[in-house]
This record gives structure tokens, sequence and C-alpha cells, in this order.
């Protein structure tokens, strides 16, 4: 079972703490800062902190994909980030161009990493559909 690789516990390991940093910062930093406050080194600094645990989240998958010594459970986990890529390229762009041409709210940057990590499930779901298994 690919559960029990591991390399996805390592991942957990790493993930789990990650993103309580994340959930953290981002509480922190929506304490310390008032909507649309000017922009300056301290409001940045405080902004940017949230920043460091999504680059910590990008380095453990990264991470992961070297630590997988099966070569199948590797090639899951790369179609699975591919795919996440395509939609969210695919659909942030859609979107952008429809931005342009409509008054439709904005999408703020922030929301395209996120957006990423939903997509994921999306890979996940291809590749249990196509080749009756998903991974971890």
């Amino acid at each position: 079972m690919p559960y029990q690789n591991p390399a996805y516990s390592r991942y957990l390991r790493r993930m789990i703490p990650i993103t309580v940093a994340y959930l953290a910062a981002v509480a922190a930093a929506s304490w310390l800062l008032p909507d649309h406050a000017t922009a300056n080194a301290r409001t940045i600094a405080v902004a940017l902190v949230p920043g460091i645990a999504v680059l910590a989240w990008i380095w453990a998958m990264g991470r992961l994909l070297m630590e997988l010594d099966d070569e199948y459970l590797r090639l899951l986990e790369v179609r699975k980030f591919l795919i996440a890529t395509g939609v969210t390229l695919a659909g942030t762009s859609i979107w952008g161009i429809v931005e342009l041409f409509t008054d439709v709210p904005r999408l703020p940057v922030f929301f395209v990493f996120p957006i990423w990590c939903g997509a994921l499930m999306i890979g996940q779901l291809v590749n249990q559909r196509s080749l009756g298994d998903g991974g971890c």
C-alpha cells in the first residue's frame, strides 16, 4: 500500500507543523495589520511571514518526490502535480480574461496557491480513475 511508504510518513511529519505555522502566521498578520495597511517595511515584513510557510510547503512536496524510491509512486505524484498545475493555469487564465472584459470580482493572487492545492485533489481523482491507483 502506498501510504505505508516511509517517504509519505516523513512528508506528513513535515506538512503538519508547516501547516500549523502557516495558519498561525496568517492569524498573526490578520491581527497585527489593519485592512489595506500602508505598505512599509514593517507591514510588508509581517505580510511576508506566511509566505515562508508556503515556500516550506513547496520544499516539502519537492522533498517527497526526491525521497520516493518507488518510481511508480513518484510518477503518480508528478502526474498529480502536473494536473493541478494545468487546472490552476487554465482556471486562473480564463478568470483573468473574464476580469479584463467584465465586472466580475477580481481574483487576488493570494488564492492561486490554494487553488493549486485544491486542484491536487483533481489530480488524485484522475490517477484513481485512469490508473486505478491514486497513490497517497
